[in-house]
């Protein structure tokens, strides 16, 4: 059976998200012992943890911005290749001092800020209109599946050998990656030798965008309401999911008496409490772009289905966080942590694909700056976190804190959200 080339560059978009997620997260575990070994306090934690995103916001827009102009491909295959030897060079800067190993973090960030934009670029020139949604649930799921895996296998490389060669070990994925898409992918369809004329055909017919945009239209973007609501919708869930993408296997780890779980790393239970939640992840996020499709190809109105799933997941998963701090039982707060994470992923076809919506031309560039925007939450969410533990010692304020901020972004975009072009 030949699948359609296209299904090729998703895959191996889907695998740069995976080695971006792996390479990001794999410090939320290695934390742990870095964090005893070198005597760090939990506000110093927080700062190394949020550093990452500083770096991050600032490249996101540019990377956004070279997508646009110069074609995704080089710009995700030279950013890639960039953070994997920032990743591999980590243990070094973290024996040299504690601002040493902020800079690599905030350098390893400037290479990951293009990621995003820059596949988004890509599919926007690649996938047809009516795949767009699953095609980015899926490549989205290198969110989840990257998560699992560095979490994981972070845990075990520790417990094996030692906090050092997780960063080694990570780092040269990325150098494999970078062979196959050189190979492999062209930023534009009709540069790629492999695509065969009738798959050509369909993309340069039902592709949100084929061709360049002339200049990206900053003025207008700040004065838009309906990007403003991407903008807004896409920092309260960035504040949430970056509070647990660093501290997650800390609240685990954390004793009892503080309200974390008090589970040994590298235990069982500990690989099970952070596996099962993200698996959830992973299942919803790919259900959440196909029902998302499934409604769109039956009529329903594209702006109905973006407020509906982007509502499951905002108010959903507030909802949950909030319960959380009442639980005492291990069952309920796991069970509690899957059902986050399901409505979360069923949030992948509202305002996480409703940038092509507004200006097809502009993907890449409104993915960035929105993204930018949301790289402040994922920049502080770790700092006040982390300030948070030191001086309460409690996980409940953190819980609540991100309650509320996903409450708030749930109705901003349900009140101004659009699905009608803005930009042509």
């Amino acid at each position: 059976m030949n699948f359609p080339y296209r299904f090729k560059v998703v895959f191996l978009s889907f695998l740069a998200v995976f080695i971006c997620y792996i390479d990001r997260v794999n410090i939320s575990v290695a934390i742990i012992p870095m964090q005893q070994q070198f005597g760090w306090s939990e506000s110093q934690v927080g700062i190394i943890l949020g550093s990452f995103y500083f770096g991050y916001m600032i490249t996101m827009t540019l990377g956004g911005y070279l997508a646009d102009k110069y074609g995704g491909k080089r710009v995700l295959g030279y950013g890639l290749l960039i953070w994997s030897f920032f990743t591999i060079i980590t243990p070094v800067f973290a024996y040299s001092g504690l601002w040493f190993l902020i800079l690599i973090r905030i350098l390893m960030g400037l290479g990951e800020g293009i990621t995003f934009p820059s596949w988004h670029a890509i599919y926007a020139r690649w996938i047809p209109f009516e795949e767009r949604t699953r095609a980015i649930a899926v490549t989205n799921s290198g969110i989840s599946f990257g998560t699992v895996f560095g979490y994981l296998a972070t845990a075990i490389i520790i417990a094996q050998y030692s906090w050092e060669w997780v960063f080694y070990s990570f780092g040269i994925l990325g150098i494999f990656w970078y062979f196959f898409w050189n190979r492999s992918v062209t930023s534009y369809p009709e540069d790629n030798k492999n695509l065969s004329d009738k798959e050509l055909e369909l993309i340069k017919r039902e592709a949100p965008s084929n061709s360049t945009p002339p200049s990206i239209p900053i003025t207008k973007l700040i004065k838009n309401g309906p990007f403003i609501a991407i903008a807004i919708a896409t920092f309260c869930n960035n504040w949430a999911l970056y509070t647990f993408l660093s501290y997650l296997p800390k609240f685990v780890n954390s004793p009892t008496s503080s309200g974390g779980l008090g589970i040994e790393l590298g235990s069982n239970l500990f690989i099970y409490l952070i596996l099962i939640p993200s698996l959830f992840s992973i299942f919803s996020l790919l259900l959440g772009g196909y029902i998302a499709d499934t409604f769109i190809k039956k009529g329903y109105k594209v702006i109905n289905v973006r407020k509906t799933v982007n509502s499951i997941g905002f108010f959903g998963s507030s909802m949950l966080l909030f319960l959380i701090s009442f639980q005492e039982s291990l069952i309920h707060v796991l069970i509690l942590l899957s059902l986050v994470n399901f409505c979360s992923g069923m949030a992948a076809g509202g305002f996480g694909v409703n940038h092509a919506d507004l200006g097809p031309k502009y993907t890449g560039s409104l993915v960035g700056i929105s993204g930018s925007f949301g790289m402040i939450a994922a920049i502080f969410s770790p700092i006040v976190a982390g300030y948070v533990l030191e001086t309460t010692n409690s996980w409940n304020v953190i819980f609540y804190i991100c309650s509320g901020i996903l409450a708030f972004g749930g109705l901003y975009y349900v009140k101004f959200a659009s699905a009608s072009e803005q930009f042509e």
